[in-house]
């Protein structure tokens, strides 16, 4: 199995559509759909159940995903370790969120005219991590949103979202112009893994434990309402699909978009880049 096959099979797997994987991976999507019936074929088993309702994963699809992400983040060590040793100028830079937010579109051009000599490495992370890699050395500065747990963290408030609750279109409560927490007790929530960090978990989960599906990415949680009528939260602004809907909160604190770096790190390449993102964020 090659790297880049699996990443192709992580990007599928967590996005539940071929269509949204290949422009996350920008690429067409008749070579990505060879490659995966190319790991298909190598593995000797379904990866992924096709059906007119859409993509879901075999169960030997769900145990090659968990593999494939150690594997990728071993991968991504490796070569971090060995740029370091090389002496490389290199910046890496773990994702959480929407990469279309304008705010890291000018962040990004802001960093290109400041460091144009510097190789910009990206980790896009799923939801179980809000610090998307930065306690396990995978990066050297997280782009995330708080709240999450900072011991040993240094975190600079760049921004702040108001909050609100996805629904489907059709249920009664889409249609109104605000909720409250209380409104929702009653329902089911989407939840992220055991050993999620607590702060970043009772965040989303409105301040308490709730009971309903396990997700890890945003799709996952999007296809959770879309199926399930699970609800769950997201800053608003972001474009949903037409069968949800997203009703601000009125009693929820903002979800406020940080940059984080390990507490002490005297990288002069991630005092610069905090730096841009602060002026980036503010316009």
């Amino acid at each position: 199995m090659e790297l880049r096959t699996l990443r192709y099979f992580v990007a599928v797997a967590e996005e539940l559509h071929f269509g949204r994987a290949a422009a996350r991976l920008y690429m067409s999507q008749p070579p990505l759909s060879r490659a995966i019936r190319q790991l298909e074929a190598e593995v000797g088993a379904r990866l992924f159940a096709r059906s007119p309702a859409g993509v879901a994963l075999t169960p030997v699809g769900s145990v090659l995903l968990d593999e494939a992400r150690a594997l990728l983040d071993h991968a991504d060590r490796v070569r971090e370790r060995v740029s370091a040793a090389a002496g490389a100028a290199t910046l890496t830079i773990g994702l959480l969120g929407d990469g279309t937010d304008p705010g890291v579109a000018r962040l990004a051009a802001a960093h290109r005219r400041s460091h144009p000599g510097v190789e910009v490495r990206i980790r896009d992370t799923d939801l179980t991590d809000p610090t998307c890699g930065l306690r396990a050395g995978l990066v050297d500065v997280a782009l995330t949103r708080a709240p999450f747990d900072e011991a040993g963290l240094t975190v600079r408030a760049l921004r702040a979202d108001p909050v609100g609750v996805i629904l489907r279109a059709d249920d009664p409560l889409a249609r109104r112009e605000g909720l409250r927490l209380a409104e929702l007790s009653d329902r089911r929530w989407f939840r992220f893994p055991p050993g999620t960090d607590p702060v970043w978990q009772s965040y989303w989960n409105g301040g308490g434990p709730c009971e309903g599906p396990v997700v890890r990415a945003v799709q996952e949680c999007l296809q959770a309402v879309l199926w399930n009528g699970t609800v769950g939260l997201a800053p608003l602004g972001h474009v949903l699909p037409a069968e949800l809907a997203v009703v601000p909160l009125t009693d929820m604190a903002p979800s406020r978009v940080v940059a984080a770096w390990k507490e002490g790190d005297t990288n002069p390449l991630i005092r610069s880049f905090v730096e841009i993102a602060t002026a980036a964020y503010r316009r």
